[in-house]
């Protein structure tokens, strides 16, 4: 029996194997299911006693589940560079040097965003005769220069801010919805968010443009790569109406079964217009759950904190692989990944070279995908400029712990709600440097207990950390940083096509200050 059962596993890889390179050869579409805010544990399939991703459960049934997939940075905006470039935060410019450690992401006022040095995931596919499309959410710069359809994308749909407000337009302008080059309207004006129920359609719009995308490049047999970078799960929460005080969790659990219900939507499209075993989807999130919302946010699963943070529930994302007739169904790999490898791999996939003249971070996961294989990598947890940690095979070392300030948290404001683990959770930045903490994820993934310093078990494998650690800061070149500086003048006053929605405001005089970051 282990001999036939062998014989099959061998076959089941050559032809998988063949079909890849048959995929190379007729250009496959690509989708990245982009989440934001929502945790490792807001799935079924990653325990969430709820069960209320059908969709995303059988997509995790039909394709690879991957427990062990990050995110480059526990913040959205340096998150979202990193994938889109492949390269971390430190080295594209997503971070701030006006503190220490400190998170930093591109609100209205930010000066920066995606350098033009940067060669993004949509502009390597474009060379390959790609179409591409984002749907949500940018916040890689909502200045015109950093747009999206400046730096590889065709078509966009969304915003380039996060979708706070309401605001006044006098003192703070509303976020603006654009197509494509020019906006059609704002948050809270002509796309409305009710604060007081949660209710909003943005989600079915965003399922609907995704739809008839699809649809539009199948009928002009064109590749297509579309970036579904939807916002629901980011406070604040909204869900449709048909959705609203269904889930057993409150309104966040009615934004992630529409989210859900979105997915399984996608999907079924892909495979109603028979282009399911040509398309390589990917769902994850930008960071782990909002634990600070506490029970109005997501579930990190058995993971310390949340968003903001680099311990794992800062960046251990809910992560799956979808490929049918590419990718074997009901498959587990424990693969460390990252976002940034989705750059790598669909770069690969497309038969399209990486960039040579930098450092790319993130791999080629193609035989992971295709042979269930593992590549031995460390993983790097950055927060703003400084490296945090490490995770190297199950261990972890932290170089340097804090949650946030002391002064914040006795404000309200706790990123650990109810997980207080000694000389871990700090609210003061520590420097473990001289003596990392040393955790093994497989039998502590909550990382309670640290490996005694004196132990043989630490003294075994702190050194291929260090070694790791020591090679990557020695090819390490920092980016120019884009979140230093803030100026209100650059905020959304006078978007490109504003003028025929007689929506243009006045902007204040322009007076650039350093921004500053609390987290």
């Amino acid at each position: 029996m282990a001999a036939a059962h062998k014989h099959k596993m061998i076959l089941a890889l050559f032809t998988l194997n063949l079909c890849y390179q048959i995929c190379l050869s007729s250009k496959p579409n690509f989708i990245i299911m982009l989440m934001d805010d929502m945790g490792w544990g807001d799935l079924g399939v990653f325990g969430d006693p709820n069960k209320e991703t059908p969709n995303l459960d059988t997509m995790a049934a039909q394709g690879m589940l991957f427990p062990d997939f990050y995110s480059a940075n526990p913040l959205c905006s340096p998150s979202r560079a990193a994938l889109m470039s492949g390269r971390l935060p430190i080295r594209n410019g997503f971070y701030t040097t006006n503190a220490h450690a400190r998170n930093a992401y591109t609100p209205q006022v930010i000066m920066g965003g995606i350098p033009d040095e940067e060669i993004l995931l949509p502009e390597i596919l474009k060379k390959a005769g790609y179409r591409n499309k984002i749907i949500g959410k940018w916040h890689l710069g909502q200045q015109p220069q950093y747009h999206p359809l400046k730096h590889g994308f065709d078509e966009w749909f969304g915003a380039p801010n996060c979708h706070f407000g309401p605001y006044n337009n006098k003192k703070t302008p509303n976020i603006p919805v654009y197509r494509n080059a020019e906006m059609i309207g704002r948050y809270y004006q002509d796309f409305v968010i009710d604060r007081k129920t949660g209710e909003s359609n943005l989600t079915q719009i965003y399922i609907q443009e995704a739809l008839t995308f699809i649809e539009s490049q199948v009928t002009d047999k064109t590749p297509f790569f579309l970036y579904w970078a939807v916002d629901a799960t980011h406070g604040p929460v909204y869900a449709s109406k048909q959705f609203l005080g269904k889930s057993r969790r409150g309104l966040y659990g009615d934004a992630v079964s529409e989210l859900d219900y979105g997915v399984g939507k996608i999907l079924n499209k892909l495979i109603q217009l028979g282009v399911d075993k040509n398309t390589f989807v990917f769902f994850s999130s930008d960071n782990g759950a909002a634990t600070y919302d506490k029970g109005h946010g997501g579930s990190n699963g058995p993971f310390l904190c949340g968003k903001e943070t680099t311990f794992e529930g800062g960046m251990r994302e809910p992560s799956i692989a979808w490929w049918p007739g590419r990718i074997l169904p009901g498959q587990v790999s424990h693969q460390l990944g990252s976002l940034m490898d989705l750059y790598t791999t669909l770069a690969s996939l497309s038969g399209q070279q990486i960039p040579t003249d930098r450092v790319v971070d993130g791999v080629d996961l193609s035989k992971v995908l295709f042979g269930n294989y593992e590549i031995n990598r460390p993983l790097f947890y950055y927060r703003g400029n400084e490296l945090m940690a490490v995770r190297l095979g199950q261990y972890k070392a932290h170089f340097w712990t804090w949650t946030n300030s002391i002064e914040e948290f006795k404000r309200g404001t706790d990123f650990c709600p109810g997980q207080i683990i000694e000389n871990v959770t700090t609210h003061n930045q520590v420097n473990q440097t001289a003596q990392p903490l040393l955790f093994h994820l497989g039998r502590d993934p909550g990382e309670k207990y640290i490996i005694k310093p004196g132990s043989s078990e630490y003294k075994e494998n702190i050194g291929p950390i260090l070694t790791a650690v020591e090679d990557h800061k020695k090819n390490l070149i920092p980016g120019e940083p884009q979140l230093n500086w803030c100026d209100d003048a650059v905020m959304n006053w006078s978007p490109p096509g504003c003028e025929k929605l007689n929506q243009c405001y006045t902007a204040p005089p322009s007076k650039p200050t350093k921004c500053v970051w609390n987290h």
